[in-house]
C-alpha cells in the first residue's frame, strides 16, 4: 500500500445519547472519553463513551457508545482532537479522528494507514513509526500525520541496523518531542531466528535524536548505568516543566526474548537529561529497586511538579512483557517513592489501563482499573498523599483508555 494514495473521507456526525447526571443512569455527555471493550466470547471492538467527570458517576456499553472498527485500538489526543488508531496485526491500520461538540463525540475523518508500533504528538503532527523486525530488511518507516489537514504530509525511512552498528537491530520503544527535536529511545534486538527480541547487549540505554520535520539523525545519546529505556510499546521518557527529561528503565532485557532469559545486570532506575542538553546527567540517578524495596517500573503517568504515578512489579513477577500491578508515587526531585493506599487488593484486580489521564497540574492522576468481578473503575490518585479514591464506574466491559478533550 502506498501511503501517498491514502483515502481520507469526512464521515457523518456520531453522537452519544444524553442522560441525567444521577449515578444510577448508564451514561452521560461530557468531555472525558473512556474506551471500553464490551464483554464477549471472542475479540470485539472498543466502544468510546463520554463522561462529564472521572470522580463520580457511571457509564455503560449497554446501548451506548461509538463502536470502533477492528479489535486492537490505541489512542492519543493532540491539537484538541482524539485519534483512534487501529493496530492491524500485520494488515493495514487506520486512524479515526474525533473532536467534541456540545459534549458529544464528533467523527471528523477516517484514514487507512500502515500499522505502526510507536506514535506521538510532534508540532502539529502525529509522528508514527512502522518499525522493522528483520535484520535482513532493517527499514523502519516514519509518517507525519498532520492534525489540521488530517492527512499524511510527509514520510521517510530509517535504517535501524545502522543505529547500533553492533550486528543487532534498533527497535524504538517510543518517541517523544523534546524542544524542536524528536527523541527516540530504543532497545537492541537480534531480530532473527528464535530470539527475535533477545539481545546480547542488555546493559545500555540509547536515544536517537532527530531533527524535525526532516527526521535527520543528529546524534545518539548513550548511558551504561541502566538497561534500555521504556518497554515494547511503552513510553519511557517524560518532559517536565523546566525542560528536563526523565527516563525510566524496567531492566527487562532478555537473551532469548522470554521472561526466563532476562540478562540485564542493571537495576530498574531513573535517569535524567537536563534541559538544553543532549547528554545524560551523570550526577543524577535513582535506583528504583533500592527505594521501592525491590520493585521495577513498568510504566508511569506524569502528574506534574516532578511527581509520577508508577506501575511496578515485584521481583518474582518481573518480566519482559509483565504489566505492573503495584501502584506508587515517585518524586524525582526528592528521589522518594511511596506505595498508594486505597486501591482494591491485588487479588481482586484483573488489570490496569496503560492509557491514563492527568491534567499535569501537580497533584492528581486518574488510572483505570478492572476488577475480577467484571466491573471497572477510574481511581483518582492524590500524588501529594499517595491515596487513591474510587471514581467513575464502568459497566459492560473492560476499560482500556482514558482521555480528555476541551
Amino acid at each position: 500500500m502506498k501511503i501517498k494514495n491514502l483515502l481520507i473521507t469526512a464521515l457523518t456526525l456520531s453522537t452519544l445519547a444524553a442522560c441525567t447526571k444521577d449515578d444510577t443512569e448508564p451514561g452521560e455527555k461530557g468531555n472525558f472519553i473512556v474506551a471500553v471493550t464490551p464483554v464477549a466470547a471472542t475479540g470485539v471492538a472498543d466502544y468510546l463513551l463520554t463522561a462529564s467527570s472521572l470522580d463520580t458517576g457511571k457509564v455503560s456499553t449497554a446501548g451506548r457508545g461509538v463502536e470502533q472498527d477492528g479489535t486492537y485500538r490505541y489512542y492519543v489526543t493532540h491539537n484538541n482532537k482524539f485519534f483512534s488508531m487501529l493496530y492491524g496485526q500485520g494488515n493495514p491500520g487506520a486512524i479515526t479522528v474525533y473532536n467534541i461538540l456540545d459534549s458529544n463525540l464528533n467523527k471528523l475523518a477516517n484514514s487507512v494507514t500502515e500499522t505502526v508500533q510507536a506514535f506521538a504528538p510532534v508540532n502539529d503532527d502525529i509522528l508514527m513509526m512502522k518499525i522493522s523486525r528483520s535484520i535482513t530488511n532493517p527499514v523502519t518507516s516514519w509518517y507525519q500525520f498532520n492534525t489540521n489537514s488530517l492527512n499524511i504530509t510527509s514520510q521517510g525511512n530509517i535504517n535501524t541496523a545502522e543505529l547500533n552498528n553492533n550486528g543487532e537491530l534498533a527497535f524504538f520503544s517510543w518517541i517523544k518531542q523534546v524542544g524542536s527535536k524528536v527523541y527516540a529511545p530504543y532497545f537492541s534486538v537480534k531480530a532473527c531466528c528464535d530470539a527475535a527480541f533477545g539481545t546480547a547487549f542488555p546493559d545500555q540505554a540509547w536515544i536517537a535524536v532527530y531533527a524535525y520535520p526532516s527526521m535527520t539523525l543528529e546524534k545518539i545519546i548513550k548511558d551504561d548505568r541502566t538497561s534500555f529505556i521504556g518497554r515494547y510499546f511503552t513510553d519511557g521518557l517524560e518532559l517536565v516543566e523546566n525542560g528536563d527529561v526523565y527516563a525510566f528503565s524496567s531492566s527487562v532485557a532478555t537473551s532469548m526474548g522470554t521472561n526466563t532469559s532476562m540478562n540485564s545486570t542493571k537495576p530498574s532506575a531513573v535517569t535524567r537529561i537536563n534541559a538544553g542538553t543532549t547528554e545524560f546527567d551523570k550526577s543524577f540517578y535513582i535506583n528504583f529497586e533500592e527505594i521501592s524495596g525491590g520493585l521495577n517500573i513498568t510504566n508511569w503517568l506524569y502528574v506534574g511538579n516532578n511527581k509520577f504515578i508508577t506501575f511496578s512489579n515485584s521481583k518474582e513477577a518481573k518480566g519482559a512483557y509483565s504489566v505492573g500491578n503495584i501502584i506508587g508515587v515517585l518524586d524525582v526531585a526528592s528521589k522518594t517513592w511511596k506505595a498508594v493506599s486505597g486501591l482494591p487488593k491485588i487479588a481482586d484486580i484483573k488489570g490496569f489501563t496503560s492509557n491514563n489521564y492527568s491534567d499535569k497540574a501537580g497533584r492528581f492522576g486518574y488510572i483505570g482499573l478492572n476488577l475480577t468481578t467484571g466491573i471497572g473503575y477510574v481511581y483518582k490518585i492524590d500524588a501529594s498523599t499517595a491515596v487513591a479514591t474510587r471514581g467513575l464506574r464502568i459497566e459492560g466491559g473492560t476499560l482500556t483508555a482514558i482521555e480528555y478533550l476541551n
